[in-house]
C-alpha cells in the first residue's frame, strides 16, 4: 500500500494544496460578504456559478487535457485560478465575480480531471481501492485545513485572497516537478442519459438533493454562523467539523448500508437530518459548543449522502456500464449544488438566516417521503449486488468516477449504444417478495 501511494505522492500534494485554497475560499466569501451586509442571494449565487463552471467545464476540460497535455492544461488552469482570485482583490464589483467564479469553476474543474485521470490511467485495477480512498482523504483533509488556515486572518479582508492564490500557484509545483509519464486521454463519446435516468431514478433524486444541501453547506453554513453570533475563527471551525466529521464518518456508514440495505440506510439518513435540522431554525438558541456538536452531526449525514446514492445506483447497473454511470450521477449532483445555494440564498434573503436549516429539514423529509422500500423492485439489480461501497471526496469532479474500485475500465461500454430491452422503463409498483431484503434492493 505504501508503495502505491508513494508512487503517486506528487499528485496526491498536489490535490491537498488545491484543496486547501479552494476550502478556504468558500468560507472566506461567506464570511466576507456578510461582514459587509451583502445580500445572502449574493453569497449563494457566487458558490453557485462556481459549481455550474464545475459542471459546464468538465467537457472542456477534457478536450484541453486532450490537446495539449495533462502538465500544460494543469498548469494554465492553475495559473487562471490565480489571477482570477487576484482580480478579486483589485475589483469589488459583484457581477464581474460572478464572471469570474464561473471560469474559476471551470478551470478548477480542468485541474482535478487532470490529477484524477493521471491517478486512473497509470492504476492497475487491483490497486484503485486504494488509490482512490487515499485521494479522497487527502482532498477532504485539504478542505479541513482550509478552514483551519481561515482561523489565522481575522481582519477576512484581502490577506486570505492572497493566501488563496498562493495555494493555487504551489498546486502546481508537485505536477511540474513529476517524474510520473503523463496519460494519454481517450475522445469520450456521448453517454445514453435516458438509460441511467430509467435504471435509477431514485438514486438521481438522492444525488440531486445531497447536491443541493452539500452546496447550500458550503456557501451558507458560514453565513447562519455568523448570524448566530460566531466570529469568523469560530466560523472557520464550524465548517471544519462538518467536513472532518463527514469523512470520518464514510467508512462506519458504509458497513452500516452494507447490512441494512442501502434504501433503509438513505431512509434513516434523511430522517435524522430532518430530525437535527428541526432544533435549529430558530425555536431554540445554542451554546458554540452544541453549534459544533450539531455541525459534526449534520456533517456525518450530509456527506454521505453522495456515497449512499452512488452505492444504490451501483448495485442496479450493469458493471461495463458504471462509468457512465459515474458520469451521470457527477452532473446530478452538480446541477443540485447550483440550485441549493442560489435557492436558500433568496429564502434567507426574504425570511432570515433560520431558513437555512428550514431547507435542510425539508430535503430531510423529501427523501424519506421519496425513497421508500415499496418503489423498489429488484428488477435490475446488478450479478454483483451489493457492490462496494466507496467513500466520495465531498467536491466530487468528473474523471474521479474512473477511480472507483467498482469499476473496470478495460472492459467497460457505456459509450456503447444500448440495446432496447436494456433501457425499458423501471416499473416502481408494490414488489412485497423484496420489500425487506437489502440484498435485492434496486431502483
Amino acid at each position: 500500500m505504501f508503495n502505491t501511494i508513494g508512487a503517486f505522492f506528487s499528485l496526491y500534494l498536489a490535490a491537498l494544496v488545491l484543496l486547501t485554497g479552494s476550502g478556504l475560499f468558500n468560507t472566506y466569501m461567506g464570511v466576507r460578504l456578510t461582514q459587509l451586509s451583502v445580500s445572502e442571494i449574493w453569497v449563494g449565487a457566487l458558490l453557485a456559478i462556481f459549481y455550474l463552471g464545475l459542471v459546464v467545464g468538465a467537457r472542456v476540460g477534457h478536450k484541453l487535457i486532450l490537446g495539449i497535455g495533462h502538465i500544460r492544461a494543469y498548469a494554465a488552469s492553475a495559473a487562471f485560478v490565480t489571477a482570477a482570485v487576484l482580480i478579486q482583490i483589485l475589483v469589488d464589483n459583484l457581477w464581474i465575480w460572478l464572471v469570474l467564479r464561473f471560469f474559476a469553476g471551470a478551470a478548477m474543474v480542468t485541474q482535478f480531471m487532470g490529477l484524477e485521470s493521471w491517478l486512473n490511467e497509470q492504476t492497475e485495477n487491483e490497486q484503485r481501492g486504494t488509490v482512490f480512498a487515499f485521494y479522497m482523504v487527502m482532498t477532504s483533509l485539504g478542505t479541513v485545513l482550509g478552514q483551519i488556515a481561515l482561523t489565522y486572518f481575522p481582519q477576512m479582508n484581502y490577506e486570505p485572497l492572497v493566501f488563496v492564490a498562493i495555494c493555487s500557484v504551489m498546486s502546481l509545483v508537485p505536477v511540474a516537478l513529476t517524474r510520473r509519464l503523463h496519460p494519454a486521454l481517450q475522445v469520450p463519446a456521448p453517454i445514453n442519459a435516458k438509460y441511467y435516468v430509467e435504471r435509477v431514478p431514485l438514486s438521481i433524486i438522492v444525488l440531486l438533493i445531497a447536491g443541493m444541501v452539500t452546496g447550500a453547506f458550503y456557501a451558507l453554513a458560514p453565513v447562519y454562523g455568523l448570524r448566530a453570533d460566531l466570529n469568523s475563527e469560530q466560523v472557520a471551525v464550524f465548517v471544519a467539523v462538518s467536513v472532518a466529521a463527514g469523512v470520518l464518518a464514510q467508512w462506519p456508514i458504509g458497513w452500516l448500508a452494507d447490512r441494512l440495505g442501502r434504501v433503509l440506510t438513505i431512509r434513516i439518513n434523511a430522517l435524522c437530518l430532518f430530525l437535527l435540522a428541526l432544533p435549529l431554525v430558530g425555536w431554540l438558541s445554542f451554546s458554540y459548543t452544541w453549534l459544533l456538536v450539531f455541525s459534526a452531526a449534520f456533517g456525518v449525514l450530509q456527506f454521505t449522502l453522495y456515497p449512499l446514492g452512488a452505492a444504490f445506483a451501483n448495485d442496479n447497473v450493469d458493471p461495463d456500464r458504471r462509468v457512465g454511470l459515474s458520469a451521470i450521477l457527477y452532473m446530478v449532483y452538480g446541477v443540485g449544488a447550483c440550485v441549493g445555494p442560489l435557492l436558500v440564498g433568496i429564502l434567507m434573503d426574504r425570511w432570515g438566516s433560520h431558513f437555512y436549516f428550514i431547507f435542510v429539514a425539508a430535503c430531510g423529509a423529501l427523501l424519506v417521503g421519496l425513497i421508500r422500500p415499496q418503489k423498489v423492485t429488484g428488477d435490475h439489480l446488478s450479478q454483483d449486488a451489493p457492490t462496494e461501497f466507496v467513500p466520495m471526496a465531498s467536491v466530487p469532479s468528473a474523471a474521479a468516477a474512473a477511480l472507483d474500485p467498482r469499476v473496470d475500465i478495460t472492459s467497460d461500454i457505456s459509450h456503447d449504444p444500448v440495446i432496447e430491452e436494456e433501457s425499458e422503463p423501471v416499473a416502481e409498483a408494490t414488489d412485497p417478495s423484496v420489500k425487506g431484503s437489502p440484498a435485492s434492493m434496486g431502483n
